[in-house]
C-alpha cells in the first residue's frame, strides 16, 4: 500500500472512529496532495507526497511559532496536534551519525574539494535524505566538512 492509500484509509478510520480533529488534519493532508496532482497533472508518487508533508509541517511550525508570540495558546494547540498526525506519515528520521556518514560519502564520490562543490554534494543527498533529515542540517554538516 502507497502512501497516499494508507493516508485515505486513515481518513476513513478516523470518519469510523468518529476523531474529528485527527479527520481534520488528514482532510487538509489529502486536500494539499490532490491541489498539487491538480495543479501539476500527475499522479504523486511516495517520495512527491513526503514532500508535500514536509512543506506543510514546514508551515505548522511557522504558524506555531507565531502563535507562541500572540500568546494564542488555542491556536498552538491544534497546530500542534496537526504536527503530530502529519508526522507519523513521515519516513523514519535518520540520526546524526547516520546524517555524517551519508555526507561523508556523497564528498568522496563528487570529488568535493571546496565550498564551489556543495551543489554537487546536495544534488547527490537531497534524493536519499528527503523527510528524513532537517536539510538545513545536513547543508551545515557539508559545509563544516567542506570548510566553508
Amino acid at each position: 500500500m502507497n502512501l497516499k492509500q494508507q493516508i485515505t484509509e486513515d481518513m476513513k478510520n478516523a470518519m469510523r472512529a468518529k476523531d474529528t480533529p485527527r479527520l481534520s488534519a488528514i482532510r487538509l493532508l489529502l486536500a494539499a496532495i490532490k491541489q498539487r496532482e491538480v495543479d501539476e497533472r500527475i499522479e504523486l508518487d511516495d517520495p512527491a507526497v513526503v514532500a508535500v508533508i514536509e512543506k506543510m509541517l514546514k508551515q505548522r511550525r511557522d504558524s506555531i511559532s507565531q502563535f507562541e508570540a500572540a500568546r494564542r495558546q488555542d491556536l498552538v494547540d491544534t497546530e500542534a496536534f496537526e504536527v503530530s498526525v502529519l508526522q507519523g506519515y513521515m519516513p523514519q528520521p535518520l540520526s546524526d551519525t547516520e546524517v555524517e556518514g551519508l555526507v561523508e560519502r556523497a564528498v568522496a564520490s563528487t570529488d568535493a574539494a571546496g565550498m564551489k562543490d556543495m551543489g554537487k554534494v546536495m544534488a547527490v543527498l537531497k534524493p536519499q535524505l528527503a523527510g528524513r533529515a532537517d536539510m538545513g542540517r545536513v547543508s551545515a554538516m557539508i559545509k563544516a566538512r567542506l570548510g566553508g
